[in-house]
Parts: C-alpha cells; sequence; structure tokens
C-alpha cells in the first residue's frame, strides 16, 4: 500500500498527465461506435475489415454491434483499430483533479462528523461553533489519512 505522501505524488503526476485530454465529452464515442465510424470513414465493408481481421464479416457485425452496447473487449477492440491502422486509447478522465476529488471527500466527512459533535455539543448545553479553521484542521487530517473512501459521510 502507498504512503500518504507517495499517494499525493501519484495523484499530482496523474492530474498533470490527464488534465491535457480536457473534457471527456470530447472522445464521446459516435452513436454507431468507432468501429464502424472509422470503418465507413475509410470506404471500407465488413467483409474487408473482416479479413484483415481473420474473421467473417458477421463477426465484424457483431463486434460492433457489442461495442454499441458497451460489451466489447478491450483486447478484440484493440485488434479491431490496428486492422484500421488506429490506436486504441484507453483511459480514466477524471471529472475534477484528482486532488478535488479527495478533497470534496474529505470535506463531506468532515462537515458530517462535526455536525455530530456539535449535536452532541448542544444536547449537553455546551453548543459553541465550530469556526472554519478548525473544519480545515479536519479535512486536512482526513486528506493525510488512509481510509478515506471507507467512511461515507
Amino acid at each position: 500500500m502507498m504512503t500518504t505522501r507517495e499517494s499525493k505524488n501519484a495523484r499530482v503526476a496523474l492530474d498533470e498527465r490527464l488534465s491535457p485530454l480536457g473534457p471527456a465529452e470530447r472522445y464521446a464515442v459516435p452513436r454507431s461506435g468507432w468501429v464502424r465510424a472509422i470503418r465507413d470513414a475509410l470506404g471500407m465493408s465488413a467483409a474487408e475489415l473482416g479479413r484483415r481481421l481473420g474473421v467473417s464479416h458477421v463477426s465484424v457485425v457483431e463486434l460492433e454491434r457489442s461495442e454499441r452496447n458497451g460489451t466489447a473487449r478491450l483486447d478484440t477492440l484493440r485488434r479491431a483499430a490496428a486492422a484500421l491502422d488506429c490506436t486504441l486509447v484507453y483511459a480514466f478522465i477524471p471529472t475534477d483533479s484528482l486532488d478535488a476529488t479527495i478533497r470534496a471527500q474529505a470535506e463531506r466527512i468532515a462537515d458530517e462528523d462535526l455536525r455530530r459533535i456539535q449535536h452532541s455539543m448542544a444536547i449537553e448545553d455546551q453548543a459553541e461553533p465550530i469556526g472554519a479553521e478548525t473544519r480545515e484542521d479536519v479535512v486536512q487530517q482526513l486528506i493525510d489519512t488512509r481510509g478515506l473512501w471507507s467512511r461515507r459521510p
């Protein structure tokens, strides 16, 4: 298991690597799927692609259907991409930076923990407002601790 420092370094490195990709919408799969879209753009029939792949045209049609349904296997897509003189690119593109995702989770947990503390203190008639500095301290402690994702806010 990585240390929190290694995890932070991995997040920063991945954020730097992934941020130039831009929003995931940029890579939305065409309605017909990538295999069919590229094949059509190249003017290649299913039978011709099948020959390049060493399969029947029926298998190509099945591949295109499975891609549209989201059930195509990566190794099959990789072979099809190569047969189309393309490269399959597979990536997870975070909707926000990984640091921001970690911080949002820590904030949700901190807010819930502080709400419970505030509630307990109110029951004991010791209620005092919890300041922003205290909240930030709790958030930072959570960010730097393992198990952040095993807790639910």
